[in-house]
């Protein structure tokens, strides 16, 4: 993430009737085959908040209003290229648009899920991010050394 100057990334957990919407990864060089929600680099002089919201749009179509983007966790990990990396996610159950795939170089698919039945090769850091999305647990750590 050189080219950004850091290692902060805002992601998306949108709920609806009881379901996340996740993306397959491909092409990326990161976890390509799994799992996970939308999101990306929030670019350098972005607030969090406006940073997901422009995320929703380019990856997904959908417009959020800020307000409507609620804190969820926070996690602090290591990655397998060794560069560590901040994650930071919001969630929504409100937004205009119908989601659909806006990058299909990166994603494969885009497919709604129970929250409680998540698919196996769901990327650990956002699996644990969805199950503390409406617990108090609100800082994981994932991929650094014990």
């Amino acid at each position: 993430m050189a080219e950004h100057g850091h290692g902060v990334g805002v992601h998306l957990i949108l709920i609806a009737e009881g379901s996340v919407l996740l993306g397959r990864r491909e092409n990326t060089g990161f976890a390509d085959g799994c799992w996970s929600v939308p999101g990306g680099r929030l670019e350098l002089g972005e607030p969090l908040k406006f940073g997901a919201a422009r995320e929703a749009a380019e990856e997904l179509g959908i417009e959020i209003d800020e307000a409507d983007l609620e804190f969820a966790h926070l996690c602090h990990h290591l990655d397998p290229d060794g560069r560590a990396r901040v994650g930071v996610f919001f969630t929504a159950t409100t937004w205009r648009g119908q989601p659909t795939n806006r990058e299909p170089g990166k994603c494969s698919k885009l497919a709604w899920h129970l929250l409680d039945a998540l698919p196996a090769n769901t990327v650990d850091y956002a699996r644990t991010a969805i199950r503390h999305a409406t617990e108090a647990t609100r800082y994981s750590q994932h991929g650094w050394p014990h």
